[in-house]
């Protein structure tokens, strides 16, 4: 889809995603234990928005209406009804437009396409909020809630570990197909982690991990699942993290621009998106994503564009199998290539298409609601050389996002391009 009105990406900002390992984050071991609280959900939506509009000097008054992106919030934090959770952010809210999406994984991309739509429709300045709380309940019961994005009554069983489990079939698959071990996609996950070091927001940011220490199961890296046929296909290191954390992006038309008084040489552009969904719990080919890159091609076909243009792409990489299938979805490369690509450093911060270039899903955290709306902030930080340590050597003037739901069966994929003057 082509937007009717141009929509630009006009600044944002996020929270930290914190969660386990992150030194901020509070749990039986930490010295805070009992004196201080992780943030909890409303937090996450409402900081965000607040920040974003002092950060651009905007008065909440121009805000016409917004989006919020969650998926679990019923479960983790017993609370729904998020829409009017984001009028709470300012007194200035209060009776504006707001409403929920959710998409599981690919809420965020979800929101984005809603207030896009929200500009085609006459609004000039929408907010789009994404956040996730995933750290109130143990690993189980946590893992038993996000299996909400399977089909649950077909799917629930292949695994306590319901969402690794299906992407560790995808994996054996995978490896079975191309005659490929799953230690192959080690520099995947290591290139993760090196990003996830420079970029003080993201959540394993003071976790290391080398090619070798992700390629092996270990004491320190085990396997985990249940189901003896995957159980040996994913280790601890080839999964996204369970993270808590909020984003915000401000869009606007160009007369949105105007009324903030920001200039749209300082904005990034939403030149098209593509929205694809694939029968929940089917699954034509363990080997492809079928879906992403139904939703990649209508995107390119809208934009006139192909993958030859991306320049910079920030990627659903729940897994690390995930990362490899995204590059061949997104056309970066052909069907099987995708490990071999990551592996010889085409997708790292120094490569030729530098992808998730602040960690990604793996080592930036995923708190689900949050992601797909962070990877459009991502790329206009990217584009406005606002990424300080991680920062690309040459500023991108061209870029994807890729934000998937379940097990590829939603996705959204959105291009951008830096506004030259």
């Amino acid at each position: 889809m082509k937007p009717v009105r141009p929509v630009y990406v006009a600044g944002g900002t996020q929270t930290s995603f914190i969660g386990k390992f992150h030194p901020d984050f509070i749990w039986k071991k930490h010295p805070d234990f009992g004196t201080r609280e992780n943030p909890d959900l409303e937090h996450y939506i409402t900081a965000p928005a607040r920040d974003a509009l002092e950060g651009l000097s905007v008065d909440p008054n121009l805000v016409d209406g917004g989006v919020v992106s969650n998926f679990v919030g019923e479960c983790f934090s017993n609370q729904g009804h998020l829409g009017a959770m984001l009028a709470r952010a300012h007194p200035a809210l209060d009776g504006k437009p707001f409403t929920r999406v959710e998409g599981a994984c690919a809420s965020g991309g979800l929101a984005l396409v809603a207030g896009s739509n929200m500009i085609a429709a006459g609004h000039d300045v929408v907010l789009v909020v994404g956040g996730e709380v995933q750290n109130t309940v143990n690993a189980k019961e946590g893992a038993d809630f996000l299996a909400r994005a399977a089909h649950y009554k077909l799917q629930r069983s292949i695994d306590p570990f319901t969402f690794p489990c299906l992407f560790a079939r995808r994996m054996k698959a995978y490896c079975e197909k191309y005659d490929m071990d799953p230690g192959a996609v080690a520099p995947i996950v290591a290139k993760a982690y090196a990003n996830a070091a420079r970029n003080p927001l993201a959540h394993m940011n003071s976790v290391a991990m080398d090619v070798t220490t992700a390629a092996s199961a270990s004491d320190k890296n085990p396997v985990f699942l249940d189901n003896p046929e995957f159980r040996d296909f994913l280790k601890i290191s080839d999964c996204s993290q369970v993270s808590d954390g909020g984003a915000c992006v401000v869009l606007a038309s160009g007369e949105g621009l105007k009324k903030m008084g920001i200039a749209a040489t300082e904005t990034v552009e939403i030149v098209s998106y593509g929205h694809a969904t694939g029968a929940l719990g089917e699954v034509k080919d363990l080997c492809e994503l079928d879906v992403t890159t139904r939703a990649a091609n209508q995107a390119y076909v809208d934009a006139g564009w192909n993958a030859t243009d991306i320049e910079v792409a920030e990627v659903h990489d729940c897994f690390s199998i995930t990362e490899a299938l995204m590059y061949e979805a997104l056309g970066l490369c052909q069907a099987g290539e995708g490990v071999q690509f990551g592996a010889e450093g085409e997708t790292s911060l120094e490569g030729r298409i530098p992808v998730n270039t602040g960690g990604g899903l793996m080592a930036f955290g995923h708190p689900v609601g949050a992601t797909g709306v962070k990877q459009a902030l991502e790329m206009f930080r990217q584009m406005n050389g606002l990424c300080g340590d991680y920062q690309m050597a040459t500023v991108p003037t061209r870029g994807a996002t890729a934000n998937m739901g379940g097990d590829d069966r939603t996705s959204v994929v959105t291009l951008y391009r830096k506004v030259q003057g």
